[in-house]
């Protein structure tokens, strides 16, 4: 790098590695910095935004978000307008280019093909390096650090770094010769979360962990001894192993910490801390982990910013952080009902136990129970002061999920914490299962998931929604190859069954079917949704007493594994078809049954549909007056479920004019997948909804386009009913423009899909009557 560069009141000063405007020093972050000198390096000339990433962030996993959060950090420091820019001009969907004249004061280097700049809070050599020959004229061992707290800057004495922002290390248990067990397991779930605040610092996650040991043959709860964690470090790919021990000696408590290098053996860092009693042995980790942030190389400016303390950030009773801990720990090998006793019993020992709540609240969102995990949810996020930066983000991003239902915000949570943490899956996973499908951006939602297994390729539950983006967009080759990347790595989750399912459905692979569904038996919390899906197949296909049946089965084993939302679900899934397919009583009935036994937005939602669907107009109109008031912020509500009750409603009532109005509401997310449940139940109503407003409008060509928009989308609408009303219903479209040999087809491709279905079906017999009128 040149000594200086200049251009109008704006200076970099390569010295010191500061960004100076008229004088004054501009706080940006030091990336920032990293990559204003690397357009001014690269002036006149368009750089992609693949080449800053690299050139920047190097192997590290960094989103557009990230770069787009760095760009607009120098533009507000330079006072740079991104319509009118004067320095860095946005060439769309490519790159950037930096476009204002430059004075160069000292020698400027030749431009190598892969610059690299320093980590944050790296120390410089005065020497060049391969990696760092263009930052030569800094002093060695001096680096400026911003300080983002307050905007200060401070000179730090680095003597060198342990390891980078690129390596990982692994947690060893602590080794424990107290003789009282509160601290096995509880210690290293605790520097776990310490460590976890660190934007710099990456810890093996502990299903990669549980899927080594399953290499190594040893269980896969086996005790992290120094030995097996030394060669888990090795076996994948880890800078450092680190070990810690707590001793007692009288009254008091001595923690020591050290990272040891797994293929050397040799000691990188250690620090040790005391706790004058029991009840200070939190603080006292807390401590450690402070010190070997440090140690390990990354800058005091992030330790202290980053840097909530242990007990705050968990809770001060040990016994409260050992049931988290198992908690977390039985997740990975039992799945996501197994962990409701632990966590159920950490908040009971510490009520203010904030992480305690999210993580019930998060796990009850999972199996389907979205009025407790809002309850959950609300009370962590009441408590939210009491965790770190990172859980902070996971706190507010279920809020936005779970309680207000606001999935804008929920989106900008987590895209701001992928800018703070780019190493975490979490975000992606949140956003390629929960956000991106409800607004039908299932591309962006496959790339989400995928950044989420690049990130952690070990985390099963990201496959899930790479399998049912893919499976929304038609791709089933490719669905089913990511299964395949699953299987390769040895992982396994109960609800793959759930993708695997539909993707057999879709293909009229009856094998692939029987397999599924057996696959589940017995199963509490999967058994009950892949029999759910059993009835919606036999639905599907006009086996109406098939489908009853087995929804009573779905409902009983809900209620075995206390899911009382789900019970309720498969009510109002039963009703629903129900009322399309004519019978009205039974559908008041199931309509009834789900409305008793749960208030979930979503069942709520198809209780009022079914009951609009069955003529009973008053009670329908009462829940959704009720429901607007119960969830005014809720995406769903208002731009799917609440147009497609008014547009219902309003057809019944006569007014088809009225219903197209109110669906354009809902026309921009028509063809996402709304449903917070288990699978796609209540997806593309709006599009039916429509179609039958256009039938009753008698604009036949109209009413075709609608229903030909869920046949052409088999991938979302997959096993509903209104599947396969679709084609009968595109068949009377055609019949009301004269088009009689497009009608019959139809009407035959429906009545071809209903060959074995119950006889006594009303919709089935106003079918074939009005088929045989077409002769």
């Amino acid at each position: 790098m040149a000594n200086r560069y200049r251009f109008d009141d704006v200076q970099i000063d390569g010295h010191t590695f500061r960004l100076l405007k008229a004088g004054k020093v501009v706080p940006v972050e030091p990336k920032a910095l990293n990559l204003l000198v690397f357009l001014v390096e690269n002036r006149g000339r368009l750089v992609e935004r693949r080449e800053l990433i690299d050139a920047v962030w190097g192997d590290a996993f960094v989103t557009d978000h990230v770069l787009n959060y760095s760009i607009g950090q120098l533009r507000k420091g330079l006072s740079d307008d991104a319509k009118k820019p004067r320095y860095i001009e946005t060439v769309p969907t490519l790159g950037y280019r930096f476009i204002a004249n430059v004075e160069v004061e000292g020698p400027e280097e030749a431009k190598g093909p892969e610059p690299t700049r320093p980590a944050e809070g790296a120390p410089v050599s005065s020497q060049p390096t391969p990696k760092s020959g263009r930052w030569g004229t800094v002093a060695a061992a001096i680096v400026l650090v911003i300080g983002l707290a307050g905007g200060g800057w401070w000179f730090l004495d680095r003597k060198g770094h342990a390891l980078t922002d690129k390596d990982t290390i692994v947690l060893a248990e602590f080794g424990n010769t107290t003789g009282d067990a509160v601290f096995d397991g509880t210690l290293r779930q605790g520097l776990s979360i310490q460590l976890e605040q660190s934007p710099f610092l990456s810890i093996v996650p502990d299903e990669q962990v549980q899927r080594t040991l399953h290499m190594m043959g040893q269980k896969l709860d086996a005790k992290l001894t120094p030995e097996i964690s030394r060669e888990l470090c090795q076996r994948t790919g880890s800078a450092a192993d680190l070990e810690g021990s707590i001793a007692q000696i009288g009254t008091q408590y001595l923690l020591t910490l050290r990272a040891v290098n797994c293929v050397s053996g040799k000691t990188l860092a250690s620090t040790e801390a005391q706790a004058s009693d029991k009840n200070r042995v939190l603080d006292a980790l807390g401590n450690t982990a402070s010190a070997i942030r440090n140690k390990l190389g990354e800058s005091l400016s992030t330790v202290r910013n980053f840097e909530t303390p242990l007990e705050q950030a968990t809770t001060p009773s040990l016994e409260a952080l050992k049931a988290f801990s198992t908690g977390r720990r039985v997740l990975f090998t039992a799945g996501f009902a197994a962990t409701i006793p632990f966590f159920k019993h950490a908040i009971e020992l510490d009520p203010n136990f904030a992480l305690g709540y999210a993580w019930l609240g998060r796990v009850y969102g999972d199996v389907g129970e979205s009025g407790l995990a809002a309850d959950y949810t609300r009370k962590a996020y009441e408590l939210r002061d009491r965790t770190s930066e990172a859980e902070k983000y996971f706190i507010s991003a279920n809020f936005h999920l779970e309680v207000t239902g606001n999935l804008e915000n929920a989106r900008q949570t987590c895209e701001l914490w992928m800018q703070a943490y780019p190493r975490a899956e979490l975000p992606h996973t949140i956003l390629s299962a929960l956000i991106l499908p409800v607004f039908a951006e299932y591309e962006k939602a496959v790339e989400e998931a995928r950044v989420a297994i690049r990130v952690n390729p070990d985390f099963p539950v990201s496959y899930m929604p790479l399998m049912f983006n893919y499976i929304a967009l038609n791709r089933l080759d490719e669905a089913k190859a990511a299964y395949g990347q699953a299987v390769k790595r040895k992982l396994d989750n109960a609800y793959y069954p759930l993708p695997l399912y539909q993707i057999a459905f879709l293909q009229n692979d009856a094998a692939g079917l029987a397999q599924q569904a057996a696959s589940s038996a017995g199963q509490s919390g999967v058994e009950d949704e892949l029999l759910g899906l059993e009835a919606e197949s036999a639905a599907y296909s006009g086996r109406l007493r098939d489908a009853r049946e087995i929804s009573r089965r779905a409902m009983d084993s809900a209620e075995r594994a206390r899911e009382k939302e789900a019970a309720a679900t498969y009510s109002v899934m039963s009703g629903l078809r129900e009322a399309l397919f004519g019978n009205v009583d039974d559908a008041r009935r199931n309509a009834t049954l789900a409305i008793a036994g749960s208030t979930g937005l979503d069942s709520q939602y198809g209780a009022a549909l079914t009951l609009a669907y069955a003529g009973d107009e008053g009670r329908a109109q009462s829940m959704m007056d009720d429901l607007g008031k119960r969830f005014p912020e809720n995406t769903i509500w208002q731009f799917n479920y609440l147009p497609t009750l008014q547009a219902k409603l309003a057809v019944s009532r006569g007014n088809a004019s009225q219903a197209l109005e109110s669906l354009r509401a809902a026309a921009p997310y028509e063809l996402g997948q709304m449903s917070s449940f288990a699978y796609p139940w209540s997806a593309l109503y709006p599009v039916f909804v429509r179609g039958e407003a256009y039938l009753a409008a008698h604009q036949g060509s109209e009413a075709a386009a609608e229903f030909q928009k869920i046949l052409d989308h088999r991938g979302i609408v997959v096993i509903e009913p209104i599947g396969a009303l679709a084609h009968l219903q595109i068949g009377r479209a055609y019949a009301m423009q004269g088009e009689t040999a497009k009608a019959r087809a139809a009407y035959q491709d429906f009545l071809t899909l209903w060959k074995d279905a119950d006889p006594d079906i009303p919709i089935l017999k106003e079918a074939k009557a009005e088929f045989t009128k077409l002769q």
